[in-house]
């Protein structure tokens, strides 16, 4: 039987004389020298599936000749990978940390030539620099990824940031509100027009991105429910845009019960802009939304960020005086708007709703994360928990 001759570009794998495997990719004649990729996997099946990737890789364009310096492959990384993968908000932010931190530290390197050592001295440049732990952290797995897919494309042999541990994130408190301010928030926030945000915000600890994004037709007051299906995102960078996008994980789409007070606050929160927009006529931008601005736009966060502060202050609630600069005194809150989540989340806990049950109202992916994050309040529960055994063993009053 004759041996097929390759065709040209269609790659070979073969094994070395160490028992390990190598796959060759002809890239054709460059610059009058002929040029080939090559990768070293323990298998035969490693191999074979780094060549079906370098095929695409080199018909996309993406498999170049020369290996690309850090700067040149987040560009290519940006473009040609993540642009597909990731929300446009999370596009945005991973090309604002490049230009503003990657770029200026680490592009001159060669990809190939880029060293755990390299990292470590970014990482602890910019944590000195005043870089919170959160960002680096964020950072690294930005690099991480893009590391990963110049891997799977060949360009380099391995991913030096998968040796580098970024630095460690401090303990963060969780600073819910108490039941006495809660309410006082909620008597502050009687009339306002944004009334009902604030109660979903306290009452079902949706994020801020999810409450911005509710549309009517995720609403149903006759049933009481509320689907959470999408988000408001704001992208970072220059000409920043308010656009709709998908949640944060498949977790967080959830079906949530409404209590009555939220119904009714809801219902008058409907009437009230059913008038603004008969009021305004054609210049109401979009009905679908649950909370507007008074023309009809999506909320900006900034807004609502600030409207959350100036409740905080009518309220009352964590505030502090500051000296302004030109001599007078104001009340600073002492409270972030995500607060309202995590009040949410305590006071459920509180009033003994299992943390399976808060996982799926919060929409956490695991059942780790509410554990970790509300800690704080299992206490609480333990001893209610030895009290219900008490009862079930001994009986009241043994």
């Amino acid at each position: 039987m004759t041996k097929r001759r390759r065709a040209q570009g269609e790659g070979t794998i073969f094994q070395l004389p160490n028992g390990k495997w190598r796959a060759e990719l002809d890239l054709g004649w460059i610059d009058g020298k002929r040029r080939r990729k090559t990768a070293t996997r323990a298998t035969h099946r490693e191999c074979a599936q780094w060549l079906a990737e370098a095929k695409r890789a080199k018909q996309a364009g993406g498999l170049v000749s020369r290996t690309p310096t850090v700067a040149e492959w987040f560009d290519t990384y940006l473009t040609e990978v993540a642009a597909g993968r990731v929300r446009t908000s999370t596009l945005s932010n991973y090309r604002r940390d490049f230009e503003r931190h990657i770029r200026p530290a680490l592009g001159r390197h060669r990809l190939d030539a880029l060293r755990p050592e390299h990292l470590s001295r970014f990482y602890a440049s910019k944590l000195s620099a005043g870089l919170s732990a959160y960002s680096l952290r964020y950072l690294h797995a930005e690099i991480r990824r893009a590391l990963a897919v110049a891997v799977t494309w060949g360009l380099i042999a391995r991913n030096v940031a998968s040796s580098v541990q970024p630095p460690s994130l401090p303990h963060k408190e969780v600073c819910p509100l108490t039941v006495e301010e809660a309410r006082r928030l909620l008597i502050a926030a009687q009339g306002d027009r944004m009334e009902a945000r604030w109660i979903i915000g306290l009452s079902l600890g949706l994020r801020q991105g999810e409450v911005l994004g509710l549309w009517w037709e995720d609403v149903d007051l006759e049933t009481a429910t509320l689907r959470v299906r999408r988000q408001l995102t704001r992208a970072r960078l220059a000409g920043e845009t308010l656009s709709f996008g998908p949640l944060k994980s498949a977790k967080s789409m959830r079906v949530l019960p409404l209590p009555a007070p939220l119904v009714a606050a809801l219902c008058q929160h409907q009437q009230r802009q059913r008038e603004e927009r008969a009021a305004l006529g054609d210049v109401w931008a979009d009905p679908r939304l649950v909370f507007a601005s008074t023309t009809g736009t999506p909320v900006d966060h900034r807004n609502d960020t600030r409207a959350f502060k100036a409740l905080l202050v009518a309220a009352n609630v964590r505030c502090e005086e500051a000296v302004t600069s030109d001599g007078s005194t104001r009340l600073v809150p002492k409270v972030r708007l995500h607060d309202l989540r995590h009040t949410a989340a305590t006071l459920l806990l509180a009033q003994g709703v299992p943390a399976r049950v808060l996982m799926e109202l919060l929409g956490h992916s695991q059942i780790g994360v509410t554990m970790n994050i509300y800690s704080h309040v299992m206490p609480t529960q333990l001893v209610q928990a030895a009290g219900a055994m008490e009862s079930a063993l001994w009986g009241e009053g043994h």
